[in-house]
Formats: structure tokens, C-alpha cells, sequence
């Protein structure tokens, strides 16, 4: 009777433990380095004696720059101009597992220069980021392609993301806006990594769905994204050239890592397309 009770009570151990082990793996917190193994430099850096990029007009890259291309089964499209860019999202940073290397446009990738990598703007483009958590803001030289990552929209070189302090977390909220170098202005000329203006960004953002016509169809996604939460899955409406459109978002939410979660579970919902979106 000892021995048996004895094993009962392992087997529960072993039973409770396997619960924790898959609450703890479901719930484990997504990698927020661009890739597995990349990682800072052992050596820290005085980023104030590194300046913004300056933005000048050169030639598109002969490399960087084909009418479209392709990464893991997925098609991505050049645009044929940056003018009037302006995206907001989230930023990610590369660093030594990529130093040293050719980037998209042939330039070699330093990850202590001020550069940055982005799917769809044509190589080189010049674009100021802004940190919409804390307002800080830099100037950076789009020479590559990625972040791949289908929750990102920029990847900053190390130096570049410690300015805009999001290297400790990983990632942050940020708005891109691309630079016209032949129309100098204020956006050129800002302070490295300077805070210029309050920043709040309590209200989150939406991971945002679908948009549709019929509110018919609106409210039939949101139903099959129940599971999700009912309480954060919602419908918002807009109007945009004099028609009324339904969108679906998910949020608010403040935690990009809970963001990833979500998105990485979109598929079993039948859900392909989403961005996010940062009011």
C-alpha cells in the first residue's frame, strides 16, 4: 500500500509538472532579437560621439532595389519612390551576428554606423525614427532589407536603436518618416537621440485585421476571433474618400511581446494579413 500511494503521488508530481511546463512554454516570452544568436558587442559604446546620418541625394543601389522579391515563401514589393513615407509600427535592431556583411544594396553592414533595414523602401533612402514611448528621434541610412519578421517594420543597426533606447527591450513603437535631401528641413537637422516633446503612449496599439465594406462582414470576424477575447477584439469606423469602411482591430495593447503571441495564433483563425496600427 506504501509503494502504491508512493506512486500515486509521483504520478500527480509528474502530471503537474508537465501542466506547468506547457503553461510556462505557452506563455514564454517570444525572442526579441531579429535572429537566434545575434547579440550586442562586448564593448559598450559612446553613442553621443556617433551623429545622425546625413541625408544627400545618391543613385538608387544596382542590388538593393529589384521590382520585387522573395523571403521564406513570402513576396515583398520595392517602392519606386520614398516620397511622403510615413509608417508607424514596430522597430526591431540587428547586430554582431550580421556585422561585417554585405547588406541589400552591396554597402558592408556596421552595426556602430547609423543605418537601418526596411522591406519596401528603395535603397538608399534617408528617414527619421521617433520613439513614440519616450519621443527620442534619429536620423538613419535605409541601405538594407528585412526585418523578415512578420511583426516588424524596421530594423535598426545597434547604434542606432541604443539612441532611441530600445535595445534593452528589444523592440519599440516607433513612427518612420522618410527625408527628401533636395528639400532640406527641420527633420535633417534634428539633435542625435534628442527628446524634443512629451510622448504618451498609454492608449497601446491595435494589431489591425481586416477592413470591410459591410459591417456584415466586420462583425463575422470578430466573431471568429472570440476565443482571442471578446473584450479586445473590436470593430472601429471610418470613412475614407466618402466611404464609410469597418475595421477590425485587436487591442489596445501595450506589450509587444503579448502582440507577437497574438499574431503568431492569427493563422488557426484563417487570418493572413494584419498590421499594426499606432493612433
Amino acid at each position: 500500500m506504501l509503494i502504491y500511494n508512493i506512486f500515486q503521488k509521483s504520478r500527480i508530481l509528474n502530471i503537474s509538472l508537465l501542466i506547468f511546463l506547457i503553461i510556462v512554454s505557452a506563455c514564454s516570452r517570444i525572442d526579441i532579437l531579429p535572429e537566434p544568436g545575434d547579440s550586442a558587442p562586448g564593448r559598450q559604446v559612446d553613442v553621443s560621439k556617433i551623429p545622425n546620418a546625413i541625408p544627400k541625394k545618391e543613385p538608387k543601389s544596382k542590388y538593393g532595389n529589384p521590382k520585387s522579391y522573395e523571403v521564406f515563401g513570402k513576396r515583398y514589393y520595392v517602392m519606386e519612390s520614398s516620397k511622403g513615407f510615413v509608417e508607424k509600427g514596430i522597430a526591431s535592431w540587428y547586430g554582431t551576428k550580421f556585422h561585417g556583411r554585405r547588406t541589400s544594396s552591396g554597402e558592408t553592414y556596421d552595426m556602430y554606423a547609423m543605418t537601418a533595414a526596411h522591406k519596401n523602401l528603395p535603397l538608399p533612402t534617408y528617414v527619421k525614427v521617433t520613439n513614440l514611448d519616450n519621443g527620442r528621434h534619429i536620423i538613419v541610412k535605409v541601405n538594407d532589407r528585412g526585418p523578415f519578421h512578420e511583426n516588424r517594420i524596421i530594423d535598426l543597426s545597434y547604434t542606432a536603436a541604443i539612441k532611441l533606447d530600445i535595445v534593452k527591450k528589444g523592440t519599440g513603437l516607433v513612427e518612420v518618416r522618410a527625408i527628401d535631401p533636395e528639400r532640406p528641413g527641420s527633420s535633417n537637422t534634428v539633435e542625435t537621440g534628442a527628446p524634443v516633446r512629451t510622448v504618451s503612449n498609454d492608449s497601446g496599439f491595435y494589431i489591425q485585421v481586416g477592413s470591410f465594406s459591410k459591417l456584415i462582414n466586420a462583425e463575422n470576424l470578430r466573431k471568429k476571433l472570440g476565443p482571442l477575447g471578446e473584450h479586445l477584439v473590436k470593430i472601429s469606423q471610418t470613412i475614407v474618400a466618402g466611404d464609410t469602411l469597418y475595421r477590425v482591430r485587436i487591442g489596445p495593447l501595450t506589450d509587444i511581446d503579448i502582440a507577437d503571441t497574438i499574431v503568431s495564433r492569427l493563422s488557426r483563425f484563417g487570418v493572413t494579413d494584419h498590421r499594426i496600427v499606432v493612433n
